[in-house]
């Protein structure tokens, strides 16, 4: 068996931890000075086992093994959301480095394990931009569009600024058996179960929408009712009639959230003239997805027919989900009966992830371990040490065997 180094993984992530440090947690935005310097971090430290290491014009960091076999892809992402959680991303990089230390150790001359930390997967400028990049779905058009959400700096701009302006890698699926990518499960249900390892079967798509409604803008304290155009009464109506019309459509695993809800001008004695909501649902079944966006565009219709405001619904992601390759969940599977046996469970992602865009062009992998509290996107996201040293000699196992095979 190849083995980890528990203590090495548990250093690394807890000296990045300190770069960008935020209460117990980070912030880390994508292309910002902290998260500039994690990348020439790991860059160093592949260059170190001898990878060739480059970061790409989007910001990839992508460290090539010189072994002559075919080769595992492994990593995940080094930014963080505004004021989050120290593992989120961070772990599956880490994860993905001690398995390319491990096998270069091992004396393993033929197979090897490429690493990559793959750009803002957390969308400060985009949807999972850097793997997107790599497997050719990101245009040149769309990066021109690209702006930091909160900024408004142009991606090209961050880029150029970063020093990030060479050519954009891209994947060449001959290269690998596949790629597994390591996280936080980011739930509560393997520490409720009291579990140790969660091997990812599927990866959810994620669809959001945003609905506008115009109203008419007018005194609130002379403006009869029977006559308001209330633009943020519509909005309300129709947030209920999606909760009542989802919860009779969605199977067990499907969730759905209004995540931000806006009123123009947003003032007190003001009646709203406009509104705007965020709408997102998420599933593994891409079918169902459908169904529920049919569901969505007739209670938008119900109101454009009933309401006294005209609401407008624009698609803005439709992110497909990905299921994982059988073979490699067998590998992680395998390796976890290995080592903590008993104690693993199949399971499906609620949250989006680089593997299911890597996914879309080669068999990929996922491997969780528990998140405290479920907690996750937020300063106070933990794992425990021991869990950690646990899920990283699994990890390294598991790339063993996927090797081997």
């Amino acid at each position: 068996m190849i083995k980890a180094n528990p203590e090495r993984v548990l250093r690394d992530l807890h000296m990045l931890r300190e770069i960008g440090r935020y209460e117990t947690g980070v912030h880390r935005p994508t292309l910002s000075d902290d998260d500039i310097k994690t990348r020439h971090w790991l860059k160093d430290e592949l260059v170190a086992i001898g990878h060739d290491t480059h970061i790409d014009g989007i910001a990839n960091v992508i460290g090539y093994s010189s072994a002559p076999g075919r080769k595992m892809l492994c990593g995940s992402h080094l930014e963080s959301q505004n004021r989050a959680g120290w593992l989120d991303g961070a772990l599956g990089v880490v994860y993905a480095l001690e398995a390319a230390r491990a096998v270069v150790e091992s004396g393993e001359k033929d197979a090897g394990v490429d690493v990559m930390a793959f750009a803002d997967e957390e969308g400060h400028f985009g949807s999972m931009i850097g793997s997107n990049s790599l497997v050719g779905n990101m245009t040149e058009p769309m990066m021109d569009a690209s702006k930091n959400r909160t900024t408004g700096e142009p991606l090209r701009d961050a880029l150029d600024r970063a020093g990030f302006t060479g050519p954009r890698a891209s994947l060449d699926p001959s290269r690998y058996i596949g790629m597994l990518e390591a996280h936080i499960e980011q739930g509560d249900s393997l520490e409720a179960d009291e579990l140790k390892i969660g091997v990812v079967t599927s990866i959810v798509g994620i669809w959001q929408f945003q609905l506008t409604f115009k109203g008419l803008q007018n005194h609130a304290g002379t403006t009869r009712m029977a006559i308001r155009k209330d633009a943020g009464v519509s909005m309300m109506r129709v947030y209920q009639r999606l909760q009542e019309r989802f919860s009779q459509e969605v199977a067990e695993r499907t969730v759905w959230t209004v995540g931000s809800m806006t009123l123009d001008p947003g003032a007190p004695s003001i009646v709203p003239g406009g509104a705007e909501m965020q709408f997102q649902f998420r599933d593994a079944d891409p079918d169902l997805l459908a169904k529920l966006e049919g569901v969505l565009t007739e209670v938008v219709a119900e109101e454009n027919a009933n309401g006294p405001c005209p609401v407008t619904l624009t698609a803005q992601t439709r992110g497909m989900p990905a299921r994982m390759d059988s073979g490699l969940q067998n590998a992680i599977e395998a390796a976890a009966e290995a080592i903590a046996p008993g104690k693993h469970v199949r399971m499906p992602s609620g949250a989006g992830h680089d593997a299911q865009v890597i996914a879309q062009k080669m068999p990929s992998s996922m491997l969780f371990i528990p998140s405290i509290n479920g907690v996750s996107h937020h300063w106070t996201e933990d794992t425990s040490d021991a869990d950690i040293a646990l899920g990283a000699q699994v990890y390294v196992d598991a790339v063993a065997r996927m090797l081997a095979e």
